[in-house]
């Protein structure tokens, strides 16, 4: 029988414990998504601005992500994780005061959680996981996010509708003490390797500085500010385009949304082994920015007169490259970081990610008000996939210029 050090240790344990925290921050994160057009009635807004709220929880992640890497160091993954999951869980709880002012610290809070995920679990996937797949590994991690928005769109609107979407929020507010519980166990073993002496507030860029000092993961971070941004704003606004847009009732736009993430869930796994496969993460990173240009330019000549099964087709393929790209890039981010600065370079070009929905998804949404509808606002999304091939280009040309 194995013992419960072995059990932590084990590959396995690690990669499901890590999904499943971030699926349930990504649960958080979209579940005012998913009953957009429910949510703006009783906050009196429109549903592009309840599409912002994905820009208030990542304003929070980049403030997390600034001390993500010291802090884990510091605290240990474990830990560090168990904190976001508190973080998260209080979050969740908050959003549940039907108050824009409430509303808008609670996003923050659960951002906070949020950015805290990403860099304990890269830690704990390269300590503990066989590089040989590590693309494939970092992938299946990764299914967390679009999980997180399965399990969204399939109970928020059903909640809503049947016990108000308030309800919701505090189930899953008490599945974060379930998740701290359940994470307790592992605490000795993970956290055997930190460094409690490690100072985390008085150097918080110290992540972008190392990622700005390397050209290779300069590029890639940039080029994840684009990919973040289109995924988040089909993530916030695939609802709104269903029900406003192309007649969808609310609890079928909910399930369209829930097949999109199923799809984001296949591509993440599948864009991981390809990257694998080739040896070569850079083409599967072009591959997945061709498909989800030309998959926003076909959103964007969509009308209420499409079949409904063209519509969910068209969507879900986006979803499997626009939602699929984040494990392949994590993977390119550990393979381009210093030695024992994984964390940092996680955390630091997480910054940028986050950013592209901080600054993208405002953006997008006042496009929406400008243009007045959504299909529009996916013709746009499609010019700054295309943007993302030069970053790309650029991170490939200086793979070989970055200093250890």
């Amino acid at each position: 029988m194995k013992t419960p050090g072995e059990i932590a240790h084990h590959p396995f344990a690690v990669v499901f414990s890590t999904t499943l925290v971030l699926a349930y921050a990504s649960l958080i994160a979209l579940y005012p998504a998913a009953i957009a057009p429910e949510l703006a009635q009783s906050l009196g807004v429109s549903s592009s601005a309840v599409g912002l709220q994905l820009s208030l929880v990542f304003g929070g992640a980049i403030l997390s992500s600034l001390i993500g890497g010291p802090l884990t160091r510091r605290l240990g993954p474990c830990r560090t994780s168990q904190l976001s999951l508190a973080l998260l869980g209080s979050g969740a709880l908050l959003l549940s005061v039907p108050t824009l002012p409430s509303f808008a610290i609670a996003s923050l809070v659960a951002g906070l959680g949020y950015g805290l995920t990403n860099p304990a679990a890269s830690l704990l996937l390269v300590r503990f996981t066989p590089s040989q797949y590590r693309g494939l590994i970092f992938s299946i991690k990764q299914t967390g996010v679009p999980l997180g928005g399965v399990l969204a769109g399939a109970t928020a609107p059903l909640i809503a509708v049947t016990l108000g979407w308030q309800a919701g929020l505090w189930l899953y507010g008490a599945l974060a003490v379930a998740g701290i519980l359940l994470l307790q166990p592992n605490l000795s073993h993970w956290d055997d390797q930190r460094t409690p002496g490690t100072p985390w507030l008085s150097r918080p860029f110290t992540g972008v500085a190392l990622v700005w000092q390397h050209p290779s993961l300069r590029y890639v971070a940039l080029l994840s500010l684009c990919f973040a941004t289109i995924q988040l704003s089909i993530s916030a606004f695939t609802v709104a385009l269903l029900v406003e847009d192309l007649a969808f009732s609310l609890v079928d736009a909910g399930l369209v949304m829930s097949a999109l993430q199923v799809s984001g869930v296949l591509g993440r796994i599948s864009w991981g082994w390809l990257g694998d496969w080739q040896g070569n993460r850079f083409l599967t990173l072009l591959i997945i920015a061709a498909t989800t240009a030309l998959g926003c330019m076909l959103i964007a000549s969509m009308s209420a007169s499409w079949p409904n099964i063209l519509v969910v087709t068209i969507l879900c393929l986006t979803g499997f490259a626009s939602l699929g790209w984040n494990g392949v890039f994590m993977a390119e981010v550990a393979q381009l970081s210093p030695q024992n600065r994984v964390a940092d370079a996680a955390a630091g070009c997480l910054v940028f990610t986050y950013s592209g929905v901080l600054f993208g998804l405002p953006l997008f949404a006042s496009l929406h008000s400008w243009l007045g509808n959504y299909p529009s606002v996916f013709s746009l999304l499609s010019v700054l996939a295309l943007a993302s091939i030069s970053f790309l280009w650029l991170a490939h040309s200086n793979r070989h210029a970055s200093t250890s």
